[in-house]
């Protein structure tokens, strides 16, 4: 591990040192880590959009909206290899919560999401992106591409005879 000396202003080290503490962080080191983690992988989903991420979509939207609730089913279903599930809560009367958590590459997760979020009668629309990489620690893709045929197709088993 390599150890950095930096130099802040006065008034840059107190706020830090306040975030370290209102975020519980045990020391300085870790949360400069998790915050140049945070910067280095929104750098990575700007520059390489054919990266995979998952992600998390959050939208409020008026459900007495003519055929609003539909056309929203609709898209997840049409965009099915990103969408991996789907949480409703209803606010009030008139108002619903939808979080879709999506998976795949980040250009297609976003534009996913902008098509959500443009829906007339949809508001609050909110996206959190979190890179991560293609291959799993256990060694094999989890991200198909979207031709890739279903796994149902990919393995049929013959029946046996007798």
């Amino acid at each position: 591990m390599k150890r950095l000396t930096m130099s802040l202003d006065d008034e840059l080290a107190e706020a830090f040192e306040a975030l370290v503490r209102s975020r519980g962080y045990e020391n300085r080191s870790e949360a400069f880590r998790d915050l140049l983690r945070q910067d280095l992988s929104q750098v990575r989903l700007r520059e390489q959009p054919g990266q995979p991420c998952v992600a998390t979509l959050s939208y409020v939207y008026n459900h007495h909206q003519r055929q609003l609730a539909m056309r929203l089913t609709d898209l997840q279903h049409e965009h099915h290899e990103l969408t991996v599930a789907t949480t409703h809560a209803h606010l009030d009367h008139d108002h619903c919560i939808e979080t879709v958590i999506l998976r795949g590459r980040t250009d297609a997760v976003r534009a996913f999401a902008e098509s959500v979020i443009a829906q007339p009668g949809v508001s609050h629309g909110k996206l959190h992106l979190v890179p991560m990489t293609a291959h799993s620690a256990h060694g094999h893709d989890h991200l198909e591409p979207a031709t890739a045929p279903p796994a149902s197709r990919r393995a049929r088993r013959t029946p046996r005879a007798g």
